[in-house]
């Protein structure tokens, strides 16, 4: 399911583990309960020595690992005013926003990127790592909410959102017919953050993912926030949401979206 222009982020298989597929590193010109959840993963060790590194290795382990999460930049569609689970691909304005949104977190020392398999999450991984000169890979779980039998219908259409108000108030039962369960979508969005926090312990990384799918799910895990957090609230295209996932569980410091509009 693609957000339609200006959609709000808030309208939207379990699985045990999620599934990466590997990207290459790159060079750049010139360059050489559903609900809380706590987590536990050895993060990548930092190129040079140190002293009593098995010390160090423990305390890693016990370190959050910080995701910033961010919906793709913008895209364009084969059919852009009904709903459909396009790929989409990113347009030049979008392709613009991830390069910024890459110098923007340069600071953090980035140490992978992640993307989901829809070609406009994908893209934007693959840019962003190009930027960032470090490796990029593919989580099947981090593609956005499927839209089943609505496909083809208008963005308008009430009983999609029916649907979504009823998982926004906590009813993760319902089921979105021929797609997913409230419950089904939370589970394996869950399990590919939790991948990629257990991969990387005590680092930053970047994710694109999608705007309905993360504004469902990143609330309702995360202790510090209310579960309708970004309910009717817009997310900007390539601006991050802060997600720390340690041993106190998923914690939310910062959250992109506005109730203006204009921000998309």
């Amino acid at each position: 399911m693609h957000q339609p222009p200006g959609a709000a982020g808030s309208m939207p298989r379990p699985q045990s583990r999620a599934s990466v597929r590997q990207g290459t590193m790159h060079h750049p010109p010139g360059a050489g309960a559903i609900r809380r959840a706590s987590f536990g993963g050895a993060g990548r060790r930092r190129t040079g020595a140190r002293p009593h590194r098995s010390a160090y290795d423990r305390v890693m382990l016990h370190c959050p690992a910080t995701l910033f999460v961010a919906r793709h930049g913008d895209a364009a569609y084969a059919g852009p005013h009904v709903m459909s689970d396009d790929g989409g691909w990113l347009t030049p304005t979008g392709r613009e926003q991830v390069l910024e949104c890459a110098d923007r977190l340069r600071p953090e020392r980035i140490a992978r990127v992640f993307g989901s398999p829809m070609t406009r999450a994908e893209e934007s991984a693959e840019l962003a790592s190009v930027r960032l000169d470090v490796t990029h890979g593919i989580l099947d779980g981090l593609h956005e909410i499927r839209v089943g039998d609505f496909v083809g219908r208008a963005w308008s259409d009430p009983e999609m959102h029916a649907i979504h108000d009823r998982w926004v108030a906590g009813d993760l039962s319902v089921r979105v017919p021929g797609g997913e369960s409230g419950e089904e979508v939370v589970h394996r969005f869950r399990d590919a953050l939790q991948t990629i926090a257990d991969q990387h312990r005590g680092e930053q990384v970047l994710v694109f993912t999608h705007g309905a799918v993360m504004s469902l799910v990143i609330p309702r895990l995360a202790h510090n926030v209310r579960d309708d957090l970004a309910h009717k609230q817009f997310l900007p295209n390539a601006v991050p949401a802060r997600l720390e996932i340690g041993d106190g569980g998923w914690r939310v410091p910062s959250w992109p979206g506005a109730a203006d509009r204009g921000v998309v």
